[in-house]
């Protein structure tokens, strides 16, 4: 797993809770001088805002002034449950709500800082899903997507044809399976120029599923950054 050690542009990381219905999330809110956007982490199967990649993701791009909101989608509670069943990481529904309210949240005039910040989605596994349905449903907040060995395959077709921010898939080279469902959600993107500006899919050649091999997740961390900045304009 890559390290990073650089303080440079670095805020304190604040932890904030938003209340979603009957639940509180729990994130991780870091917002670095003179930021431009701010991206909201949607995990996938199974992990949350500690995860180790996405938080080394989170610090690339805190380091090009990107903010980065990493949330837990699920409780505590509920994440106990779903370690039983594992039905809930595939409820992309509920997961979906949860990012919407969360977008809502940091949109709200109370949270000056970020009220007026484009927003961007990174989606991981399921978490891609989610991110996609929830971009059909604000199209015009959310300026940006990418998805890391996603499953946008299990977002619906109607707001796969709805999203309107552009798309960066990026899959491992090696993850046969999650390609073609990649591909496959491409095409139903239809609502985006099929242009390498409005919707891209990347193969990270020998790369698995979570980018485990040297280099592999740095090298999405910086897909990710140019493409968030290119969009964050």
């Amino acid at each position: 797993m890559p390290t990073m050690n650089t303080t440079a542009n670095k805020s304190e990381d604040k932890l904030v809770q938003i209340s979603v219905g009957q639940a509180t999330l729990e994130g991780n809110l870091i917002i670095p001088k003179s930021s431009r956007g701010i991206v909201l982490f949607a995990h996938g199967s199974g992990s949350g805002r500690h995860s180790l990649r996405n938080k080394y993701v989170a610090e690339v791009l805190q380091d090009a002034g990107i903010a980065t909101l990493l949330i837990d989608l699920l409780t505590e509670e509920e994440e106990e449950v779903d370690l039983q069943t594992r039905h809930l990481r595939f409820d992309i529904g509920l997961l979906a709500q949860r990012l919407i309210e969360a977008t809502d949240w940091l949109k709200q005039e109370q949270n000056f800082q970020t009220k007026d910040l484009s927003i961007g989605y990174f989606g991981a596994s399921t978490g891609a899903a989610a991110a996609l349905v929830a971009a059909a449903q604000r199209q015009k907040i959310v300026k940006a997507i990418v998805s890391r060995g996603g499953r946008p395959d299990l977002a619906s077709s109607e707001s796969l044809s709805r999203v309107q921010a552009p798309t960066l898939l990026i899959i491992g080279g090696n993850d046969e399976p999650v390609i073609e469902m990649n591909k496959d959600a491409f095409k139903q993107l239809t609502n985006l120029e099929d242009t390498q500006k409005k919707k891209k899919i990347v193969i990270v050649p020998g790369a698995t599923h979570l980018f485990e091999e040297p280099g592999k997740l740095e090298e999405v961390a910086h897909l990710a950054k140019d493409w968030f900045e290119s969009n964050f304009q």
